[in-house]
């Protein structure tokens, strides 16, 4: 393994419901991160096409609107297919910049769309995928959930690569899985902008001992089309998202950000000794865990609703 690894994390928002127009923006940040010197680009959560920040899809209990349906249409046109010429695409930027690089989308399949982060090799190739496995709170009227077939760490020269997308964060058995699978590179691509994020990354890379890069939008009324009905109003500066994203060492150190209310590509050269340093007095999956009286049973067969045999 490498001694060091130069990582990116991006900070910008999409130019939501457009894919191509979110796809040069992609494109656009990922070569300025590679001109920094970046092996490893992160970007936040559903970037591809839109994290939908105060739209309600016109739903209360027990009803939906016409209007609200065509909101999902139009949010289900917009999301992506995997593989399909966009993900091949994204594969590209990543192959042709010579970067390993994780990327939230909007995956589509059949009739129901996935929050999923997609692992893309500098080789020009999707690595595989990780769906979120619970929607939080409104996010569950629009997304599926992920089962256990796509939990993905990935060995890579600078170690091994892994994602846990937002409020996933919070499920303690998720962490634990992750650990487990020996993750070094703990990625979040988030939608949660809000202060209490920062000490989130800052406790999983403490009790995880990894280094944690977190990746929120940016996002403001303007990226967003004439036609969205954001409960934040139409004001063209409004923010939809403001950010907050970072990167933490494996002792729970900011190494770079937070920053708020503004594009920013986060910069920072991981010493990746640190890891062994950090596990000195701490593997929660190692010589600090209890087996005898704690065991966690992961179930990663995939669940489809109907089985052909």
């Amino acid at each position: 393994m490498q001694n060091h690894v130069r990582v990116a994390v991006i900070q910008t928002g999409s130019a939501m419901f457009d894919i191509d127009a979110t796809l040069d923006k992609v494109e656009a940040n990922a070569v300025s991160a590679a001109k920094k010197g970046a092996e490893l680009v992160v970007f936040p959560e559903a970037f591809v096409s839109a994290y939908p920040k105060g739209l309600d899809f016109g739903s209360t209990i027990g009803r939906r609107t016409p209007e609200g349906r065509e909101d999902y249409r139009r949010y289900y046109d917009s999301a992506i297919e995997v593989p399909s010429t966009y993900s091949e695409r994204l594969a590209q930027i990543a192959g042709d910049l010579k970067l390993y690089m994780i990327i939230g989308v909007i995956e589509r399949d059949g009739g129901t769309l996935y929050c999923t982060a997609l692992f893309l090799g500098p080789e020009g190739t999707v690595l595989g995928k990780h769906r979120k496995l619970m929607p939080t709170a409104g996010e569950r009227l629009v997304w599926g959930s992920g089962d256990g077939s796509t939990l993905p760490v990935f060995d890579t020269p600078f170690g091994r690569l892994g994602a846990v997308i937002c409020w996933e964060n919070y499920m303690p058995l998720m962490r634990m899985a992750m650990y487990a699978k020996g993750v070094q590179i703990y990625c979040a691509p988030t939608a949660d902008n809000r202060p209490t994020w920062v000490p989130t990354m800052q406790h999983v890379a403490l009790e995880g001992r990894c280094f944690v890069l977190s990746a929120c939008q940016h996002l403001r009324r303007k990226d967003a089309p004439e036609w969205y009905r954001a409960v934040q109003g139409d004001d063209p500066d409004t923010v939809l998202m403001s950010g907050g994203s970072c990167i933490v060492s494996p002792l729970g150190e900011i190494l770079a950000g937070p920053i708020f209310d503004e594009d920013a590509i986060l910069i920072h050269e991981l010493d990746l000794a640190d890891l062994a340093r950090a596990k000195y007095d701490f593997d929660v999956a190692g010589h600090y865990a209890r087996s005898d009286v704690f065991r966690l049973h992961v179930n990663e067969a995939p669940m489809p609703p109907v089985v052909f045999e």
